[in-house]
């Protein structure tokens, strides 16, 4: 199916010259001078050769149709990252080059998109807002204010995160994927 290229979005799969691309980046630039273009950055699906390509933003590009579900998180080992279709059961084992930055976000359980194309696993997106506890962080500072001073701390899951002075170690946090930015204290 044609989309204009200015609506292609990260994870989408893009066809051109009769190979699949997932797209990893798009951004659109409007020039005060010139035509509008569509910058995106994508992988082969076929052997994982990274790509630059830019269109007009009005130009037509062939989206392939790719099967779309949310699957469950179950574990990871040397073949690769596990899912499982939570209605069938059916179980997909995905690559890391596939998952890619997305690792850190992965708890056991967890319910993510996951984009299949005959049958084989080629884009992934995970829920914008996860909670992970925090293992590490520097002591409150007496006299710091409460406004706008964040201090730097570290997850469960080795992410690197600012928090405000008042989150200790312990202490649940939900962060969002996009930026990994405090959103603010887990309610559980």
């Amino acid at each position: 199916m044609k989309v204009i290229a200015s609506s292609l979005r990260k994870g989408n799969v893009v066809e051109m010259d009769g190979k699949l691309y997932v797209v990893l980046t798009a951004q659109n630039f409007h020039p005060g001078k010139g035509t509008p273009v569509t910058q995106v950055d994508m992988r082969r699906i076929s052997d994982g050769t990274k790509v630059s390509e830019r269109w007009r933003t009005t130009e037509q590009v062939e989206k392939a149709n790719v099967d779309e579900r949310e699957y469950d998180y179950l574990y990871s080992d040397g073949e690769g990252f596990h899912f499982m279709e939570p209605e069938t059961y059916e179980q997909i084992t995905v690559t890391e080059d596939v998952i890619g930055d997305t690792k850190v976000y992965l708890q056991e359980g967890m319910r993510v998109y996951l984009k299949t194309y005959e049958g084989v696993g080629i884009a992934i997106e995970v829920p914008q807002k996860i909670t992970v506890e925090i293992t590490e962080t520097e002591p409150v500072v007496k006299g710091q204010t409460a406004s706008s001073s964040y201090k730097p701390a570290m997850c469960d899951n080795g992410l690197r995160v600012m928090v405000p002075p008042h989150i200790s170690a312990g202490t649940r946090i939900v962060i969002n994927t996009e930026d990994n930015s405090y959103v603010e204290r887990a309610k559980d």
